[in-house]
């Protein structure tokens, strides 16, 4: 699962978090500028971000919890 976290989730957790600096700091949708705004593309592309920030959260919680009871 390490592979993955670190090859996948964790950067697309990244760039989300930096097209919603984006949106904060500037008002700019780097995801509607390159998709469309309201797409299905765009859709499909915050459904990606959003389950990987999820899947990182989880695996995140697990792996601690995992390492809390080896101790």
């Amino acid at each position: 699962m390490r592979g993955l976290t670190n090859y996948v989730l964790i950067p697309l957790t990244i760039i989300g978090a930096l097209n919603w600096g984006l949106i904060g700091i500037f008002g700019f949708d780097l995801v509607a500028f390159i998709f469309g705004p309201a797409s299905i593309a765009s859709s499909i592309v915050y459904s990606i971000i959003g389950i990987a920030a999820l899947a990182w959260l989880i695996w995140m919680i697990v792996d601690r919890t995992s390492h809390h009871d080896d101790r």
